[in-house]
């Protein structure tokens, strides 16, 4: 199977393999990664983290395990431009430096080998997680509980006071939420550093997920555009105009696609 196929296959067990998963996709992007061998790895990891774990029961063990992390290396990558590294999970694994969803990602996997109960938390731009039933969130970034007025606090920091703070932004993220996230994120990385390929790749891979937005056929379409695939492109604006509600964004995809060449059919 192809690393593609693989990735779904691991998305498609039960419980869903989101480790697994996002070690595939970076196998997308490095015919190198070999996940079978990273998740070996790994349990010599799982051993190290429980091995320095108090004696607590477990309901009391994620933020532990979440400063164990912190002991052993990881932490949240401050490089600046973020690179695409920080949200794949090999060279995460590799230099313990990432994106919050990337450290959640392996916390989570932790949590699941060692018993320790553990979601995740879909926060906008900044991933969390969550002991079911808790009053509080943790930074997958060091393990430091959020309270609602820190969740209040760190949505400003990010999007300004305007944005206010719901119980939406609090919910537990599924599988596919999170590895559709995790896509969408390395697609922005990619872009941003001008992998063109790498990014559809991306792209393509969160439109298979599901649910795909309008700015998901957007981000697509442009990468098509800087690609020279008039056809392809005008395949995804089009979709944006079937999911679009806005009118000005509907005018604007209208006038767009009013300046792409006719369609063209090769025989």
């Amino acid at each position: 199977m192809s690393p593609r196929q693989r990735f779904f296959d691991c998305l498609h067990r039960s419980p869903p393999a989101l480790l697994e998963a996002a070690l595939w996709m970076a196998a997308e992007h490095d015919k190198h990664v070999d996940p079978d061998a990273l998740l070996q790895d790994f349990i010599e990891l799982q051993q190290r983290v429980s091995f320095g774990l108090p004696l607590l029961p477990v309901s009391e063990l994620a933020q532990p395990l979440l400063r164990r992390m912190v002991e052993l290396g990881f932490a949240q990558d401050d490089f600046a431009p973020v690179r695409p590294q920080a949200a794949l999970l090999n060279k995460v694994l590799q230099t313990r430096r990432g994106q919050p969803l990337a450290l959640a990602l392996i916390a989570l996997e932790l949590a699941r080998g060692l018993e320790i109960p553990l979601v995740g938390v879909n926060f906008p731009g900044h991933f969390l997680l969550k002991v079911p039933g808790a009053d509080h969130l943790l930074d997958p970034c060091g393990g430091r509980r959020l309270y609602p007025n820190d969740c209040r606090e760190l949505l400003h920091r990010q999007y300004g006071h305007q944005m206010q703070l719901n119980a939406d932004h609090l919910l537990t993220a599924t599988p596919l939420q999170m590895l559709q996230r995790l896509s969408r994120n390395l697609r922005q990385l990619h872009l941003t550093h001008d992998d063109y390929i790498a990014a559809l790749i991306d792209a393509e891979r969160v439109l298979e997920l599901g649910n795909a937005s309008v700015a998901d056929y957007l981000a697509r379409a442009s990468l098509y555009q800087r690609l020279d695939c008039p056809n392809a492109e005008r395949f995804d604006l089009e979709h944006a105009l079937l999911l679009s509600d806005d009118p000005i964004q509907r005018l604007r995809l209208t006038e767009r696609l009013g300046h792409l060449p006719p369609n063209s059919v090769v025989h």
